[in-house]
């Protein structure tokens, strides 16, 4: 019964010390109050955009996918080592554009993983854009969507760990000035106490 009812009264007491009336409050108490409540409400609001913003993310990732083209390039050398030491490579290419022209360029591992170990001649996929340039492959449904909402709650502990930041310097400085006042106060009060002693 007695453990119902602390949690509201510690909630009760929370409250009284943010916005109560309170003839015991010092200035600095009651802006640090106004400052819990303002950050407080910032980090609602970055909660509650977080979802709007991995929507954003998804959208713009799918966009990007939507503009490329598939095709199909003919490998004119052999491409690089498939090996895991030599991820990274290149090898000339030919392919048809969107447009229908035919091109020749450089492909890479990362817009033509498929020429890795490839011989001349092979026939590999590879995305696009409109202009018959080579891009990265698109993400996935699913990989775009787990990036969207890892970067989506990346960007909420990052506005949480800024609002705890500014919690501290405000609560730093607010220190500072209770410290001085109360330095001040001391100075005047403390001899008339020295001298009863």
């Amino acid at each position: 019964m007695s453990g119902k009812t602390r949690a509201p009264a510690r909630t009760v007491r929370l409250g009284r010390l943010l916005i109560g009336p309170n003839r015991l409050r010092r200035p600095s108490d009651r802006l640090e109050g106004f400052l819990v409540m303002l950050l407080a409400a910032a980090f609602l609001v970055a909660a509650a955009a977080t979802p709007f913003f991995g929507g954003h993310l998804y959208q713009s990732q799918r966009a990007e996918a939507d503009h490329l083209h598939q095709a199909t390039a003919v490998l004119i050398q052999n491409g690089p080592s498939g090996s895991y030491l030599n991820s990274g490579g290149e090898a000339a290419a030919r392919w048809r554009a969107p447009d229908g022209q035919q091109q020749e360029g450089i492909l890479t591992t990362a817009t033509a993983p498929g020429i890795a170990g490839a011989a001349a001649g092979t026939r590999v996929r590879v995305w696009l854009t409109s202009a018959g340039q080579p891009e990265d492959p698109p993400v996935g449904t699913a990989e775009a969507m787990f990036s969207a909402a890892v970067m989506a709650i990346g960007a909420l502990c990052a506005a949480a760990i800024a609002l705890l930041i500014c919690y501290w310097l405000g609560r730093l400085a607010l220190d500072r000035r209770r410290l001085a006042m109360w330095t001040s106060e001391w100075s005047l009060t403390g001899p008339r106490w020295t001298t009863r002693l």
